[in-house]
């Protein structure tokens, strides 16, 4: 192919999920990068060779390879680990034998969720779970391993075109139930895989550039808000009515991992870098549901149809 020389080689472990997907979409649109997907069944992180050989002759590695199931993992730490933690490790090992970037997609879920502001990128990490503590691992593996080449990228709320997520579940609920209990203690932002994606591309191509400082970068959406307000704001853009969703007390909801109360991450990180910040919240979501998932014909229609028999 003309001019491929010049191209870039980037892998994307993970790449059937969620923000995978989105991320070598965004990509496989530029010119200038040539990107390999490895979803799960493609290569299994967790297995150190395997790993070695993906790896090699790439430039940028981005790892959204991960155990997400926070639950499951209080009940199967060690194999949560062993993605989480020493799989990630594997590929941090892999990117300082061929000198290749990673950047590492981990979570709010390092911290304890006890602030009152914020969390720094510099914060004092605590986490409350066995996914958190798996993560953690992660990170400390790339900070380790990758001093100057390797970027943790922490992010929250995540949801998006592909796969279940809390934006999809609301207005699937919403043609089911005349009403919804949405917990109203939790806080966090809300983050569009896609806005994601272009941001984690934008700092792999300042890393290559020298531009970029290795360490945490924050990777959420500006603002915050609780699961009961970003719940009301899927109804209200949606055209559906907001005081269908009714807020409930974290208590209401028992589940076996302990959520932090408070996940709201600062981004400072992203001007030292050059690279740009993600929109607030409500904007990336009514983009968001503007794609084709969630403005379908007909969806809104049939989420808003119990209002009429029931509202």
């Amino acid at each position: 192919m003309r001019g491929s020389a010049a191209r870039t080689a980037w892998l994307v472990t993970g790449a059937g999920g969620i923000l995978g997907r989105d991320v070598v979409a965004e990509l496989a649109s530029a010119q200038d990068i040539e990107v390999t997907g490895l979803t799960r069944g493609e290569l299994d992180i967790t297995d150190p060779e395997a790993v070695r050989v993906a790896v090699a002759g790439r430039r940028v590695v981005v790892n959204c390879a991960a155990w997400t199931d926070v639950d499951g993992a209080e009940a199967n730490e060690a194999a949560a680990t062993a993605v989480n933690g020493r799989g990630v490790r594997h590929l941090a090992h892999a990117c300082a034998e061929s000198g290749a970037v990673l950047l590492h997609v981990s979570t709010d879920y390092v911290l304890s969720g006890g602030a009152g502001r914020p969390y720094a990128e510099d914060a004092p990490t605590g986490p409350l779970n066995a996914y958190g503590r798996g993560k953690l691992l992660g990170e400390r593996a790339v900070a380790e391993l990758l001093p100057r080449t390797g970027y943790t990228v922490r992010t929250a709320w995540l949801y998006g075109t592909h796969g279940s997520n809390f934006v999809a579940t609301m207005l699937e609920l919403a043609g089911r139930r005349a009403s919804v209990d949405v917990v109203a203690d939790q806080y966090g932002q809300p983050t569009w895989s896609a806005g994601l994606a272009r941001q984690l591309a934008a700092l792999g191509s300042a890393a290559l550039a020298g531009r970029a400082p290795a360490g945490v970068y924050h990777g959420t959406a500006s603002g915050c808000t609780t699961w009961y307000g970003l719940a009301r704001e899927v109804y209200r853009l949606s055209g559906l009515d907001p005081e269908r969703v009714r807020p409930v007390g974290s208590a209401a909801f028992p589940r076996p991992a302990v959520r932090p109360a408070y996940g709201v991450l600062a981004h400072g990180a992203w001007a030292r870098a050059g690279v740009f910040c993600q929109p607030g919240w409500r904007d990336q979501l009514a983009a968001a549901l503007k794609t084709p998932r969630f403005a379908e014909p007909g969806a809104a229609a049939r989420a808003a149809a119990l209002t009429l028999v029931v509202g």
